[in-house]
């Protein structure tokens, strides 16, 4: 891996001593669910603000990213790239965008969890999404079936995901 590209492990060590445990068990138990998963660090770095969550690491395979986890100061999150999709039937996912949903991590016990565990199960059977994991080409995009609503239009227009 070049210089420049973070390993999950140097940005584990960076983090709040209090979450470190908890973001070692999120991974532990992504791992123990799909271990032939890619683990892609994010290179963003350090968020500037205590109450930005720092993406560390997302796993995917060939369909794209399934799963990712990030870190607050005194939690972590799994955050499941087609979580509503995802059947919880727990109450555990939270969020209501329009494709991600995620689960807060406040103890190594929680990411060990059997519905954490049944839930990362779920999501790798469901697959990926948000786009390939990197140093795969992007597979080529459907025209939308809406009229006048496309990807390729401009910022501000519609499809474009840009509103003024």
């Amino acid at each position: 891996m070049p210089a420049s590209e973070p390993t999950f492990s140097a940005l584990i060590r960076q983090l709040p001593p209090a979450v470190r445990p908890i973001v070692e068990a999120a991974r532990r138990a992504v791992t123990s669910v799909a271990a032939d998963a890619r683990e892609v660090p994010y290179r963003g770095g350090r968020p500037r603000s205590a109450s930005t969550m720092w993406k560390l690491a997302r796993y995917g395979g060939e369909e794209g990213h399934v799963v990712g986890i990030g870190a607050y100061s005194r939690h972590a999150m799994l955050f499941f790239y087609r979580g509503r999709e995802l059947d919880d039937g727990t109450g555990l996912l939270e969020g209501s965008g329009r494709v991600m949903r995620f689960v807060r991590l406040h103890t190594p016990a929680d990411a060990e969890a059997v519905a954490v565990q049944r839930l990362l199960r779920r999501a790798f059977r469901l697959g990926g999404g948000l786009g390939p994991p990197r140093g795969r080409p992007p597979a080529p995009r459907a025209a939308s079936r809406r009229a006048g609503w496309s990807s390729a239009s401009p910022a501000g227009s519609p499809g474009s995901g840009h509103h003024p």
